[in-house]
């Protein structure tokens, strides 16, 4: 295999479809295969997401219709210094914004993916209308007609939906979302944290840390705290973290079925409790 024109010497998966590639000529880059619409998307995503002071993000190096080449980013450990440092400049990431929400990256194509999952990118001048129509609804449809939710539980979600304005918080502008950002997808570099595998778009800054809150990422209470401290957050949003955690518990009842409804419908619950 040729990577860059180069020949690749050794490479070594890394789940995902993605693999670590030595090349010739010394360099070492991650090679992904994926489908075209889904690498286009993800180059895009990347590129948008590098911005100066903002969260370190690998360069694409190239991408077809085939493959996505990056550079490589070597492993460290989460110490409570780089911790605050990721929560710096995820500020400043999420602060650089959004045309709208639900924008796509430029030159990004609306038809995206989370996971493997399909996501539509469409520009909407409202959250609430925007999260429940774009990012709500079209899993629970897909959860319930798979079978994965019941028509009781369905229900629960659907009340949150029809009651979003006024859950939803003080209004606040796009901002420029990794939009998948679980703890797998934020690696600790010697040299601190890198954000790998997006699905951005223009949305709602609470929506990324309420995922970085899903599944557990490391030295999680600093990062937030320095968050806070370089772009205070809303009253409340700590109560919210449900109702952002919604889109990504629906995305994985659709991916990997009903081990996950119980966890939708509690956020669910918990969401209605704001108002």
């Amino acid at each position: 295999m040729n990577v860059l024109g180069v020949v690749v010497r050794t490479s070594t998966p890394l789940g995902g479809g993605a693999v670590r590639a030595e090349l010739a000529d010394g360099r070492t880059v991650v090679v992904k295969n994926a489908e075209e619409s889904s690498l286009a998307a993800e180059a895009a995503g990347l590129r948008w997401l590098r911005v100066p002071g903002g969260t370190s993000v690998p360069a694409v190096l190239d991408v077809d219709r085939q493959r996505l080449v990056t550079e490589f980013v070597p492993r460290g450990s989460p110490g409570a210094g780089a911790a605050a440092a990721f929560g710096r400049s995820l500020a400043h990431l999420h602060g650089s914004g959004a045309p709208a929400f639900g924008a796509a990256p430029p030159d990004g194509p609306s038809a995206a993916w989370i996971g493997r999952a399909p996501m539509r990118n469409e520009p909407s001048p409202s959250w609430p209308e925007w999260y429940a129509a774009d990012r709500v609804l079209p899993y629970l449809r897909a959860a319930s007609d798979a079978g994965e939710l019941t028509g009781e539980e369905a229900a629960v979600i659907e009340r949150v939906c029809d009651r979003l304005p006024a859950l939803a918080g003080p209004a606040e502008p796009p901002a420029r979302l990794h939009g998948d950002l679980w703890s797998g997808n934020v690696l600790w570099s010697p040299g601190g944290a890198w954000l790998i595998d997006p699905a951005a778009h223009g949305g709602h800054r609470e929506t990324d840390l309420a995922m970085l809150a899903l599944f557990g990422c490391p030295q999680l209470d600093t990062v937030l705290r320095a968050y806070d401290e370089a772009a205070p957050l809303a009253a409340g949003w700590r109560e919210r973290v449900p109702l952002h955690q919604l889109f990504p518990l629906l995305v994985h009842v659709v991916l990997f079925g009903r081990g996950y409804a119980g966890q939708a419908v509690a956020a669910a619950r918990a969401a209605l409790r704001l108002g």
